[in-house]
């Protein structure tokens, strides 16, 4: 069975690696902090403390990626609020150190964020038009890993990210004139994150790109007026219907190339 290395073993990464490590795959993940090192060697995953800065990356990372054959990347730019990190930078000091390990696959975890807010409906083959610092630099990095011929490169484009414990409704709850009532919910539960990331490595689907994204798309306003509701939350209210439609991401190739079957597909 194939060593896997995980960067980033976070909210998705952690739950990840325990599922890989359950498939029968020798897991390596990296953290940034000390606290969780004994936390993933109890759930069977080799741990490294891995820092990756603009500059500089841990001495670590080359026992890191020692003897595994795919790289899970997951690590999103850290471009909210007042950060202003560049993301691009720190993966080109990563990328030498793939060069010169045993990786011969890598796996980006990527975003829908890429395509920007102008299209109506979203595949793999609409051209890049990021209106977000974040997606602009996620396309650059993106290109930097497939063009690289020392390995092969799939990129997995998730929508938001939700799960159990993480839904946008929470942050929505009683707020008021919320813009954009009518864009569709374009969202992807954390189950169906590892499901196709295990279906990816199962078919050995490399060198390809995919919109990962449940395929449910009600309304912004049905949607999380609904949760709410389910949650017992306060609700949220929306500003009157305008005309920005927003994206509808659509996965097909998902479904139709991988052969997936989702999970949670309502949310």
């Amino acid at each position: 069975m194939a060593q896997i290395s995980i960067l980033g073993c976070g909210w998705l990464g952690f739950p990840l690696a325990k599922a890989l490590v359950h498939n029968g795959f020798l897991v390596k993940g990296s953290t940034t902090s000390t606290e969780k090192v004994s936390i993933l060697k109890s759930a069977g995953i080799e741990p490294f403390i891995v820092q990756l800065e603009e500059e500089k990356i841990s001495e670590s990372v080359a026992d890191f990626l020692a003897h595994s054959q795919i790289l899970i990347v997951n690590i999103p730019p850290k471009l909210r609020g007042n950060s202003t990190e560049n993301f691009v930078a720190k993966i080109a000091t990563l990328l030498p150190f793939i060069e010169k390990s045993t990786v011969e696959k890598v796996l980006f975890v990527s975003s829908t964020s890429v395509y920007g807010e102008d299209n109506e409906f979203v595949t793999e083959d609409t051209p890049l038009n990021p209106d977000t610092e974040g997606g602009r630099q996620l396309v650059i990095v993106e290109s930097l890993l497939q063009k690289n011929t020392h390995f092969e490169t799939t990129i997995l484009r998730f929508g938001g990210l939700i799960g159990e414990d993480r839904n946008p409704v929470r942050f929505l709850s009683g707020r008021e004139n919320i813009e954009n009532p009518d864009a569709p919910i374009n969202l992807i539960h954390q189950d169906d994150c590892i499901g196709s990331i295990e279906k990816i490595i199962a078919l050995n689907s490399w060198n390809e790109i995919f919109n990962a994204v449940a395929p449910f798309h009600p309304s912004r306003k049905e949607y999380y007026t609904q949760k709410a509701t389910d949650l017992n939350l306060a609700l949220p209210k929306f500003a009157a219907s305008n005309s920005i439609a927003g994206k509808t991401i659509l996965n097909d190739k998902l479904i139709k190339y991988l052969q997936y079957s989702f999970i949670k597909p309502r949310l």
